[in-house]
């Protein structure tokens, strides 16, 4: 099977240099991304990015659940960014 394979590679190569340059390099393409470190780390970034940003509104006193200011940390810790 592997020599068949290997004939064909070399047969295309002959025939069609360029072709089988686009469709190597179109193949890495796909393949590369997913063993890259920079995948697994934006992965975990857009995670923890919330997907709908806090709206300002005007605190009365009576909204437990809206922190007082917009830097007040609430959401996942991104303490794992920081030591990268």
């Amino acid at each position: 099977m592997a020599g068949r394979l290997a004939a064909f590679l070399k047969n295309a190569w002959a025939k069609e240099p360029v072709l089988v340059a686009s469709f190597s390099i179109g193949g890495l393409a796909i393949i590369l991304p997913s063993l890259s470190p920079y995948t697994k780390y934006s992965t975990m970034i857009n995670q923890v990015t919330p997907y709908n940003y806090p709206v300002p509104v005007r605190d009365d006193g009576n909204m437990p659940d809206v922190p007082s200011h917009p830097q007040d940390p609430h959401g996942p810790s991104l303490e794992w960014l920081k030591k990268l």
